[in-house]
């Protein structure tokens, strides 16, 4: 939420910044701060059971669009698990009827979904957790061969990188972590892409800001 910062020190550094909060206050949210001149901002998906979780945030720049996405998380038992499959198949259906009028896309945040075994520091243990399910993982798949790039991967294809940890046991000071955390871009902007850093030394939370230069 706004209220929640001090916005001075963003205002004296140009930027604009525009908030999607959940209804339910504290429990989730998106935001994009701003320096470049842009078109519009879009608020929320058109979904009102997504909207009030303040899934979705979209600023449309001349060329491209970015969206700020925070999809669900199905930990806390199966009807959240239920609530995120249905999610997924939503949030398929509404970038590829995106990419019909916006072809270039950039859609960042917490995906909540490690993709392959390389992205998880125990994929046997975990193979039935949320997260890393068969399906959630199957999902990633699908909408990379839709037309997406993982940026990170297109520069780093090395084991052990992460961007979430649990606060539990020392799990970040050990690297037992999850690559959750993502930059999909749209095929039409690879040849743009500089680079892609997870910055993990950052640790204001369970997870660390991930970087992307194009």
């Amino acid at each position: 939420m706004p209220e929640q910062l001090d916005l001075k020190l963003f205002e004296k550094l140009n930027y604009q910044t525009f908030w999607h909060p959940a209804e339910k206050k504290g429990y989730s949210g998106v935001a994009i701060f701003t320096k470049v001149l842009f078109k519009q901002i879009v608020i929320g998906c058109g979904n009102d059971m997504y909207d009030r979780e303040g899934r979705v945030i979209r600023i449309d720049f001349e060329d491209y669009s970015v969206l700020n996405v925070y999809m669900p998380s199905g930990s806390s038992g199966e009807a959240r698990q239920a609530f995120k499959i249905e999610w997924l198949s939503f949030f398929y259906d509404y970038v590829i009827n995106l990419k019909q009028s916006i072809p270039n896309l950039l859609i960042c945040g917490d995906y909540n979904i490690c993709h392959q075994p390389i992205d998880i520091h125990n994929p046997k243990s975990n193979a039935n957790s949320s997260g890393f399910l068969p399906e959630e993982r199957e999902w990633i798949s699908k909408f990379l061969n839709s037309g997406f790039v993982d940026t990170f991967r297109h520069f780093n294809k090395e084991p052990h990188n992460y961007t979430w940890w649990s606060f539990r046991a020392g799990s970040r000071g050990k690297n037992l972590g999850w690559r959750i955390d993502y930059h999909l871009v749209t095929r039409s902007l690879e040849k743009l892409l500089k680079r892609s850093v997870i910055l993990k030394e950052v640790t204001f939370s369970d997870h660390c800001p991930i970087l992307i230069e194009i």
